[in-house]
């Protein structure tokens, strides 16, 4: 892989409210990952996210998906990831015992995927009606 471009940087997400808010931009579910990404307005870096829910496995494997989950964004966001988009990876099943490779190619065609389809506009509130 070449060396990231010096000008982007990549902060994590932290706070709740950012993960939840995550939820409202797009999806790539590609094997053994799901990425979530938001366009946010007037920021210049990107923002990345990560979690694994109980239903993968023990803290252990939780962790363990986590850090190659970083990993792999580390690696990758800077090729592949926007300046001011928040990414929230999400680990699967088979995240801490997949092969790296295919790991890495995972994320990498989810990031493209996403990169691909223009963000969506924001959907019109439903008219309620009155009796």
């Amino acid at each position: 892989m070449s060396a990231p471009p010096s000008s982007f940087s990549i902060q994590r997400i932290q706070r709740r409210p950012d993960f939840l808010a995550a939820q409202r931009g797009r999806t790539c579910a590609r094997g053994a990952v799901v990425v979530q990404a938001l366009e946010r307005s007037g920021q210049e870096a990107a923002r990345a996210g990560f979690t694994a829910t109980r239903k993968i496995g023990g803290a252990v494997v939780r962790n363990r998906a986590k850090r190659r989950l970083r990993e792999a964004a580390r690696l990758l966001l800077p090729q592949f990831g926007r300046p001011g988009v928040d990414y929230v990876f999400i680990a699967r099943g088979g995240t801490a015992g997949r092969d790296w490779p295919r790991l890495l190619d995972d994320m990498k065609t989810a990031l493209i995927s996403l990169a691909a389809t223009p963000p969506s506009p924001p959907s019109p509130p439903t008219p309620t009606s009155a009796p």
